[in-house]
C-alpha cells in the first residue's frame, strides 16, 4: 500500500484547506483510514478516522466541528476537508491505512503516506 498525501499550504486563520491522500492497492474499499498530525518536539496526534465504508467517522475534540473525513473509493482517495482553520492546526498532516474493519476510530494502522504541511498565520 502506498500513500499520496497532498493539498497542505499557507493559509490564513479562517481559511480552508481541503487535504487529500490517494492510494495506490487493490481493494481501497476493504480500509479504513486515518488522518494524524504532527509538530516538532510534540507526539503526533490522531484527528480524524473513517471505516471503511465511509459509515463510521471518528474526530479527536480539538477539530470536531471543523474537520471532514470523507472518501471516494472509486477514486481510491480519502480527504480532509479542514475549515476555520486555527495556528494551531499548523502541522505536517498524515494519511494512514489500516486493514482493520468495525467502526472508527479503532484501528491499527499499517501503512502511513509521507504527510503534507499545513501553515496557519495569524
Amino acid at each position: 500500500v502506498q500513500l499520496q498525501a497532498s493539498g497542505g499550504g499557507l493559509v490564513q486563520a479562517g481559511g480552508s484547506l481541503r487535504l487529500s491522500c490517494a492510494a495506490s492497492v487493490r481493494f481501497f474499499s476493504s480500509y479504513a483510514m486515518g488522518w494524524f498530525r504532527q509538530t516538532p518536539g510534540k507526539e503526533r496526534e490522531y484527528v480524524a478516522a473513517i471505516s471503511w465504508n465511509g459509515g463510521s467517522t471518528w474526530y479527536t475534540d480539538s477539530v470536531r466541528g471543523r474537520f471532514t473525513i470523507s472518501r471516494d473509493n472509486a477514486k481510491n482517495t480519502v480527504y480532509l476537508q479542514i475549515d476555520s482553520l486555527k495556528p494551531e492546526d499548523t502541522a505536517v498532516y498524515y494519511c494512514a491505512a489500516s486493514a482493520d474493519y468495525g467502526d472508527a476510530p479503532v484501528y491499527e494502522y499499517h501503512y502511513w503516506g509521507q504527510g503534507t504541511l499545513v501553515t496557519v498565520s495569524s
